[in-house]
């Protein structure tokens, strides 16, 4: 019981943190001290001080400003590409846990040769196909990172398809759409809740390297991605153009990973082990 109080306390840091950054991204126009895109060549590279906390970059930029921006972004794009892998992997997996047999096998094999192919390099690949934009991260990242929610949704089907109310509905003459997403999804979905929270940090952490490479947000649009990419060319001057934007995705996945961890604690009791 000890080691879930410590967990839940764990959790609720990691809450605390995601609540601040949703709410640094919702207030970006109301928080943000300067314009992100305004250009003082009079302040270049400038130190972090009171009237630039978060120093300035090369084209003398505030720094603090362009971080509450790219708050907005990242998370834009970690929420979006979540709910785009949520939606075709409870759809791919519903089906495949429900009917079983030939039908499983084949959305199966599906599966392990998506989980066969470096998610990372099939998203390079992709985006420099298509051309880097805000709209084709969101979708491209989404539409390769539902096998994950698949397999726990085709897992929790197996396990509850035969229970005494799904037989009792199918007795009833209730449809198979209506079982599927009436009776045995509703009560699948705390591995897949936990999955999606987990899965923003992932999303976060893709987009924040693709920007990095320069196939992310593209500037002037500002993330945090992009932001470490001009601290990577003044790395030996001006240490706050990575420190900063590096902190702060270590702190959203940080947040994330918690709040994740501490939803799988409540709601599935079983994974406590003996405490």
């Amino acid at each position: 019981m000890k080691n879930v109080i410590v967990k839940n306390r764990l959790a609720l840091l990691g809450g605390t943190i995601v609540i601040i950054l949703f709410l640094i991204a919702v207030c970006a126009p109301l928080i943000s001290p300067y314009d992100p895109n305004d250009i003082d060549r009079r302040h270049i590279l400038k130190a972090p001080s009171l009237s630039h906390p978060f120093g300035t970059d090369d084209l003398g930029r505030d720094i603090m400003s362009r971080m509450i921006w790219g708050a907005r972004i990242s998370l834009s794009v970690g929420f979006v590409a979540v709910g785009i892998a949520t939606i075709i992997g409870i759809i791919i997996g519903a089906i495949a846990g429900y009917y079983g047999k030939w039908v499983d096998m084949l959305i199966m094999r599906f599966v392990d040769i998506m989980l066969s192919i470096p998610t990372f390099f099939l998203i390079l690949a992709v985006i420099a196909f298509l051309g880097p934009s805000i709209f084709n991260i969101m979708v491209v990242i989404g539409l390769t990172s539902w096998m994950g929610v698949a397999r726990l949704v085709r897992a929790e089907f197996l396990s509850l398809r035969e229970r005494e109310f799904v037989l009792a509905a199918k007795s009833l003459g209730a449809s198979d759409l209506r079982i599927i997403f009436r009776h045995i999804l509703l009560n699948s979905m705390a591995p897949v809740l936990v999955s999606a929270v987990l899965g923003i940090a992932g999303a976060v952490l893709i987009e924040s390297a693709l920007s990095f490479l320069g196939i992310g947000v593209q500037p002037p649009t500002p993330s945090w991605g992009n932001i470490l990419t001009a601290g990577k060319d003044n790395i030996e001057i001006a240490w706050w153009l990575s420190v900063f934007p590096g902190l702060a995705i270590l702190a959203t996945v940080f947040g994330y990973n918690l709040l994740g961890e501490g939803i799988r604690d409540v709601i599935d009791p079983r994974l406590r082990g003996g405490d």
